[in-house]
């Protein structure tokens, strides 16, 4: 008896999504829960979990196709262990990718946003080298291999008169914005034409936040399981800062203000698909150990593209980090619909004076983007000073001053 494979019930902020991988051909034996296809919604990526042991007989939709919540994907026939090669031949060939022709190992560490890649240019990911954590392929590396492909060889060299050599021809490729990055670029733009946006600056000396973690960081590692970051630093600063400044907390609705009284920081985190904000809830309750932990998992999830959408919901405040891919100075877009950002950067060894004399500080650049519509520059300026303050002198947060 045949099953009807359906897309499953998309989040409630959610219209639709697009199919943009089988991961099983028809024919093909399939595990329980075991994927099936990838569905690409304009935040996090889906599965579709087989229901049972069997095989796909059919699909009814095509990759690439865009599909709502309930439309019929595929028949399924549980308990089908297999199907002879005749019947399984035709219908494999004609769904089959340069994604699926990859060796097992090296298609197991593609992201969802990578086969995709893979499949519109044609590229053998299993002959290509990755340049990712643990040698996984990038978007980049694909983009290049196919560049590499695609353009003529080089002539010889020889001795001959000065000529002006033929240009040869000049490969370019047009590849589809993916769902998130469409949504990226509909929100940035939103941003900017609907809040008046103003960035203001301050610098950071964090020499007594790298004392104290040479100091701890064996022995916080060893007890929590976790390295001692400098994100929680910074997230534990921004809410002794928020208390302080709650308007940096506040979003905009019509001509209300709604000023939260928690703190669900945001972690703007970089994948191959594009940025994606993960939420620490109620961050305030949170320790430096859970901090870390939490943004580790985000991190590793989202690169993967395992984040559920309730990850990357609500927000009040937002902290970016450009000093990772060593941005020294930057104006961070406002995640809307919140009021502000924290923007940092490279941490820079500079000469600064102290106490009248010159000497090396590891100094860093921060930069508050904010909605100059509800709060005041001199709002926006203390705030960083708070911040600066907290992480210059880091037992205030401990002692709450």
């Amino acid at each position: 008896m045949t099953m009807e494979i359906r897309v499953p019930q998309l989040p409630e902020s959610v219209a639709d999504a697009t199919l943009v991988a089988w991961r099983k051909q028809p024919g093909e034996a399939v595990s329980r829960d075991e994927n099936l296809a990838d569905l690409e919604t304009d935040k996090v990526v889906l599965e579709v979990p087989a229901p049972a042991a069997g095989v796909i007989k059919e699909y009814k939709v095509q990759q690439g196709a865009t599909v709502k919540s309930g439309d019929l994907l595929a028949i399924f026939e549980p308990g089908a262990a297999e199907v002879s090669a005749a019947k399984a031949a035709p219908a494999a060939a004609a769904a089959a990718t340069p994604a699926a022709a990859a060796k097992g190992a090296s298609a197991e560490k593609l992201s969802p946003a990578v086969r995709r890649v893979v499949e519109e240019t044609g590229v053998d990911p299993s002959a290509v080298t990755g340049s990712g954590r643990d040698g996984r392929l990038t978007k980049s590396d694909v983009v290049a291999a196919a560049s590499t492909r695609k353009a003529p060889a080089p002539s010889p060299v020889v001795a001959a008169p000065a000529v002006a050599a033929p240009s040869g021809p000049r490969a370019e490729q047009r590849v589809p914005m993916t769902r998130l990055r469409q949504r990226i670029a509909e929100r940035l733009v939103q941003a900017q034409q609907t809040a008046a946006l103003l960035t203001t600056f301050n610098e950071v000396d964090l020499t007594a936040v790298n004392e104290l973690r040479a100091r701890h960081k064996d022995r916080f590692e060893k007890q929590h399981g976790v390295k001692l970051g400098f994100m929680s630093f910074f997230v534990k600063a921004s809410i002794e800062a928020l208390r302080k400044f709650p308007v940096m907390n506040a979003a905009v609705d019509g001509s209300d203000i709604i000023y939260h009284e928690f703190y669900d920081i945001g972690v703007a985190v970089s994948t191959d698909r594009g940025l994606v904000v993960p939420v620490l809830r109620n961050a305030e309750a949170l320790g430096f150990a859970e901090i870390e932990r939490r943004i580790n998992d985000y991190g590793t999830r989202a690169r993967a593209g395992g984040l559920a959408l309730e990850d990357l919901q609500g927000g009040t405040f937002t902290i970016t980090n450009g000093g990772v891919f060593g941005s020294l100075l930057s104006t961070p877009i406002v995640n809307a619909p919140q009021s502000a950002i924290l923007g940092m950067h490279k941490i820079q060894e500079r000469p600064v004076v102290v106490n009248g004399q010159i000497v090396v500080r590891p100094m860093m650049y921060l930069a508050v983007s904010y909605d100059h519509r509800i709060i005041d520059g001199r709002e926006a300026v203390q705030f960083l000073v708070a911040i600066k303050d907290a992480l210059e002198d880091p037992g205030r947060m401990l002692l709450g001053l």
